[in-house]
């Protein structure tokens, strides 16, 4: 199993860390380790002293598949929920600056908390599903998948250009804007269209 995640998916969220709006799909991935499930706490990492949230809808791959046409793209997943991905922005801004890969800043341990999944049949189009991020009970982020610059089926078609997608993967799908701090003691809720999915603690 393997988790994808999308970069730059969404234009507000592009332009509030001041990069540019890709004109391609931009991907990097997360190792098994990095999947944090059931709600259970995330454990801040002590190499980092600014890691973010980045609230994202969450699909799951149900086939193998490679070089999947658009047209097609719909029939590898039936299952949606809510994820976050965990930014060590500190470790981030260093790679950046040395011109480094930064999975260092991405991939690390429980760096994705991920809901449980829902059949994208009970909760709805997948092109225009609502979601946001709680912090303490205040918003912090909201968004929905109709405001992606690329869609999933784009994705998918894209990614499976490069690598084979396997029944279980994960593809995060991009995070809107509003991406901000965590800190110790901090609880985190995610909802899809209204309902709550993903909830924990930070520790």
């Amino acid at each position: 199993m393997k988790i994808i995640c999308i970069g730059r998916n969404y234009a507000d969220h592009a332009k509030e860390l001041n990069n540019p709006i890709p004109e391609d799909i931009v991907f990097f991935m997360k190792p098994e380790t990095a999947l944090l499930q059931k709600n259970n706490p995330f454990f801040y990492p002590d190499f980092s002293q600014d890691v973010h949230h980045e609230v994202e809808v969450v699909i799951r791959i149900n086939k193998h598949g490679k070089y999947i046409e658009e047209r097609f793209a719909h029939k590898y997943f039936d299952q949606v929920g809510v994820g976050v991905d965990f930014t060590a922005r500190d470790v981030q801004k260093k790679c950046k600056e040395k011109g480094l890969p930064w999975e260092k800043a991405k991939a690390f341990d429980q760096s994705a908390p991920a809901s449980k999944m829902k059949l994208l049949s009970e909760v709805g189009d997948i092109n225009n599903l609502n979601f946001h991020l709680e912090i303490n009970g205040q918003t912090v982020q909201e968004g929905n998948t109709s405001q992606m610059i690329y869609s999933c089926a784009q994705i998918i078609a894209e990614v499976s250009k490069y690598v084979m997608l396997k029944k279980g993967d994960l593809i995060f799908t991009g995070t809107p804007a509003g991406v901000g701090p965590v800190k110790i003691d901090d609880h985190v809720q995610a909802y899809l269209e209204g309902e709550l999915l993903l909830d924990f603690n930070v520790k």
